[in-house]
Order: structure tokens, then C-alpha cells, then sequence
């Protein structure tokens, strides 16, 4: 039994990302692919947080801290704002947010 499939494949063809696009798309998964920046983004679903904070409560160094937040700064998952001399960490918008919270979400959910 043969299938037709163009319609379909026709529709996907048209509507598929660039290889730039899904290329970034990867990048961007590959950051959430480290337990401690999973960790980092977690700690800031209820607001923001110092690096001394994010360090203390993941039992780290600061620098350790330092180090994940300027790659998720990168990437645009975290923004930061200055207080004084404290810099204040938080997820940079309510796409990070959903994407953080849905990803534990679907794993509590096959439990």
C-alpha cells in the first residue's frame, strides 16, 4: 500500500527554519543541557538573586555562579541590574520562564 504524503512533506518544506535557525535552536538547548545552570535558572523563578545568594543556596563558589550566569547572560535567558555595588540576576523574560517551568511540568507529569 502506497501513501501519499505531499501534502504534508509540501507544508513542512515551506514552513522549515533555516539551518542558521535551527543551528541557534540547538545552541540554545545545548545551555539548558547543564545541571548547574538548570539549577541557576530554577533559583530565579521566584525573582531575582546576587551571585553570593545563587552561590550559597547551590552550595558553590561565586565564581563557579559568575562563570554559568555570564553564559545564560549570553544567551539571553538572564538579565542582571546593578544596586550599588550588588548585581542583581533574574530570567530575562516570560519565554525562559515557561520554558523552565513547562520542561519540569512535563517530567512531574510522567511521574
Amino acid at each position: 500500500m502506497e501513501h501519499n504524503h505531499n501534502d504534508i512533506l509540501n507544508r513542512v518544506r515551506h514552513e522549515m527554519p533555516t539551518d542558521e535557525l535551527l543551528c541557534d535552536l540547538s545552541d540554545l538547548f545545548k545551555i539548558f543541557g547543564d545541571t548547574t545552570r538548570l539549577k541557576i535558572m530554577y533559583s530565579l523563578l521566584e525573582g531575582e538573586l546576587c551571585v553570593c545568594a545563587v552561590a550559597e543556596l547551590l552550595g558553590m563558589t561565586q565564581s563557579a555562579i559568575s562563570h554559568q550566569l555570564k553564559i545564560l547572560k549570553d544567551a539571553k535567558l538572564v538579565g542582571n541590574r546593578r544596586d550599588g555595588k550588588t548585581i542583581y540576576y533574574f530570567l530575562l523574560d516570560e519565554h525562559v520562564r515557561d520554558i523552565v517551568a513547562e520542561g519540569f511540568e512535563h517530567l512531574l507529569e510522567e511521574r
